[in-house]
């Protein structure tokens, strides 16, 4: 693989994913393409408890690939990320995020996606697409299922971060550690007390349950926005000079169509 690794922890029972592309764990259509054919081995595996997802380094992941989001490859991305969310489902294999750093737009929505979401104190999250001029459609049903639709519509619509602090606050972080070492350790330490006893069987037929509204309105809500998103949002002005003012490194001006 290029830009991801894999290990195995706790006998074999837990898989652990970690994103590496040298520098802010993009979440480009490479890295995506490895993802997804992961999740065909880990169906084929009855042994999997937990999967994890961290990013190596100082950050989880800046996000997806800005280029891919320009008008000519954002069906081709949109498409490949989005059957991320639709593999987790179908997978029903507990998922957990462990967020240092930086965990930004596709990297935020990757750690939602996951049933439980660990980080430490250097963790910042948030869903800037909206100062790009688009938005998060995998976020835009996952945030206010996990944490309600008033914090939520703040952070889609602001962009703003998230500190770790504010997120264990308003309950989109289960735990937050010291720094990294610590949220590695208490990470395995949790894992070893609450998910490895349990059976990998019931383990998904938990998750399928726990998720029954969850997984419904993500497979039937989830496809409605990518085809706003890519037949109607990238029909406009404003959402390719956002994302090209910000490939040119400038400042976007907005014509608010």
């Amino acid at each position: 693989m290029e830009k991801l690794k894999l290990n195995y922890s706790h006998n074999g029972t837990v898989a652990n994913v970690i994103l590496d592309d040298g520098k802010g764990n993009v979440l480009d259509n490479v890295m995506m393409l490895e993802m997804l054919d992961l999740f065909a081995q880990f169906k084929g595996n009855n042994h999997i408890k937990l999967i994890t997802f961290q990013g190596e380094g100082k950050h989880f992941s800046f996000g997806a690939s800005v280029p891919e989001h320009t008008k000519e490859f954002a069906e081709m991305m949109i498409k490949t990320f989005h059957k991320i969310f639709f593999e987790i489902i179908e997978m029903s294999i507990p998922t957990l995020a462990k967020i240092s750093g930086q965990c930004l737009g596709g990297g935020m929505e990757l750690a939602l996606a996951c049933n439980f979401m660990f980080a430490d104190k250097t963790a910042v999250l948030a869903q800037p697409e909206i100062i790009l001029g688009v938005f998060p459609p995998p976020a835009s049903i996952m945030l206010p299922l996990k944490i309600g639709n008033a914090k939520a519509e703040e952070i889609i619509l602001t962009g703003r971060n998230i500190k770790a602090d504010e997120g264990e606050q308003i309950g989109l972080l289960n735990q937050v550690f010291e720094d990294k070492e610590a949220l590695n350790a208490g990470t395995k330490e949790w894992i070893t007390k609450y998910i490895v006893p349990k059976s990998a069987s019931s383990l998904k037929f938990g998750v399928k349950s726990v998720r029954t509204t969850f997984n419904y309105i993500m497979q039937n809500k989830l496809p409605m926005l990518e085809y706003m998103y890519i037949n109607q949002l990238m029909e406009t002005n404003d959402a390719n000079e956002g994302i090209n003012s910000f490939l040119e490194k400038r400042k976007p001006v907005w014509e608010n169509c």
